[in-house]
């Protein structure tokens, strides 16, 4: 990706180093409790909280999928995405991090289907959020992996396989997340995250000069392809669907398990408003060199088999080699901020949600038994990531479609006193039966995408069912 394979070398040699220096660092705290393990001791402030928000939300989707994306759809990609992310994103954070968070602390709950699994009364909630949460979470992890693996690849011009980089990249994160657990995930974040929202700033500028400027380069992808300059109306772009994945793309964020319970994790209120502040600004910095290095490639590499490779030809036709080297670890980078997010997130959803009998013993063996059903999730990902033949994008949309159908319960569940665990339960199953139902084509769509009508059935059945059901005990509401 612009640098000779020794750049690339003592690049990911740094890097590999920085992670495990702060891995260790956490370790000796990360033992103490599940609590510490899980959470960071309920402890983030608002810089730390906002970098391991921002790096665990960031990933290959945004720094591989997208530029693939606007590879073929063009420049209406960004208002496809980044403004209904940007105001989304931190309202929902605020609609149902801050009340899960102050629930979460208060009932001792160190899971999201744990926290409603206590709030709600219900061990069964519990267990039908640890299942969805897992299912749509795998998805995603396969492709942040078939990312870094890609362009591992690319970058060493074949010389380390895809199979070799993608066990790699697994091997990495699972080593340092089972190490430090929460609080070294939170630190390398902080690392990580500067790492690809430098890069993205720099290629932008560097980009556009190593083309002529900007009006040379939109010039040259108007004589590709005048298409790609202009917003389109069919497909995502026709109002019905953009209106449906503006909702999936902006409620699904924060139903993320992975960032959900970095939401768990913030010190206070107050460290949560300024994430909030500083959100939108942050996303549409990223969001925008993502985007024109998709446009720009489609000018100046028209026809490539694979969309999802454009990162890595732009990087390495326009980049120095120095840089170049830099943006080979923004993918490693943003790949790793979530994925190591999400092996500790499932880790422990296992641990608190489903081997129950633990709690009887002790803390620490919360912890050992965590980390060793990390290494069983990182094999499983990894044996898909290299089985999967789907593009970057098209994997991540099915998992943000089916996170959509959690929404409801989620926001009712810590914003609707009314709410029960019927309630619950009967709006996980028919958002879920409703989107499947769209997926398939076995119901009218009148335009929209399937997970709109999946959010509208979750929210109808899950309101209606809690009204017909007996309300929590008094004591509950009153706690």
């Amino acid at each position: 990706m612009g640098g000779t394979l020794g750049q690339l070398a003592l690049a990911c040699g740094i890097y590999i180093s920085v992670v495990a220096v702060l891995g260790l660092l956490a370790r000796r705290r990360a033992s103490s409790s599940p609590e510490e393990y899980f959470l960071a001791g309920r402890t983030l402030g608002p810089v730390v909280l906002f970098m391991a928000l921002f790096g665990t939300n960031n990933t290959s989707f945004v720094l591989v999928g997208i530029p693939g994306l606007a590879y073929g759809l063009g420049i209406g990609v960004f208002g496809l995405n980044a403004p209904v992310v940007a105001l989304g994103i931190p309202l929902t954070f605020w609609a149902i991090g801050a009340p899960a968070r102050r629930i979460a602390k208060r009932l001792g709950a160190l899971t999201p289907a744990e926290l409603y699994a206590k709030h709600l009364d219900s061990k069964t909630v519990g267990f039908a959020l640890f299942g969805l949460f897992t299912l749509y979470t795998v998805p995603y992890m396969v492709q942040a992996v078939k990312s870094a693996a890609l362009v591992l690849s690319e970058s060493s011009e074949g010389l380390v396989p895809v199979w070799g980089a993608g066990l790699g990249v697994v091997l990495v994160a699972l080593i340092y997340t089972s190490l430090g657990g929460m609080r070294a995930t939170a630190w390398t974040n902080v690392f990580q995250g500067a790492i690809f929202m430098v890069f993205m700033l720099a290629a932008f500028f560097l980009m556009s000069r190593s083309m002529g400027g900007l009006a040379a380069a939109m010039e040259r992808v108007r004589e590709v392809n005048p298409d790609l300059l202009v917003v389109g109306t069919k497909g995502l772009f026709a109002p019905r669907a953009w209106a449906s994945w503006g909702l999936v793309i902006a409620l699904t964020v924060v139903v993320f398990p992975h960032m959900l319970v970095r939401l768990m994790s913030a010190s206070d209120d107050a460290a949560l408003k300024r994430v909030c502040r500083l959100y939108p600004l942050a996303l549409g910095l990223l969001w925008i060199p993502a985007v024109f290095i998709g446009v720009w490639g489609a000018g100046a590499f028209p026809g490539l088999d694979n969309p999802d490779k454009i990162f890595h030809r732009m990087a390495d036709a326009h980049l120095p080699a120095a840089l170049g080297s830099l943006g080979f670890l923004a993918v490693l980078a943003a790949v790793m901020s979530t994925l190591d997010a999400q092996i500790l997130t499932l880790s422990s959803m296992v641990i608190r949600d489903v081997v129950e009998p633990l709690r009887k013993k002790k803390l620490e063996a919360e912890v050992w038994t965590a980390r060793i059903f990390s290494v069983a999730v990182a094999a499983v990902v990894f044996t898909l990531a290299m089985t999967w033949d789907e593009s970057v994008f098209g994997i991540s949309r099915k998992a943000f479609e089916g996170y959509t159908t959690i929404f409801p319960t989620l926001l009712l569940g810590v914003r609707w006193s009314r709410f029960t665990a019927t309630g619950a339960l009967a709006s996980l199953a028919a958002g879920n039966i409703v989107l499947i139902c769209g997926w398939m084509g076995w119901i009218p769509l009148f335009g929209f995408l399937p997970p709109f009508w999946g959010l509208v059935a979750g929210f109808a059945v899950g309101i209606g069912a809690s009204l017909l059901s007996p309300p929590r005990t008094a004591a509950r509401l009153a706690e």
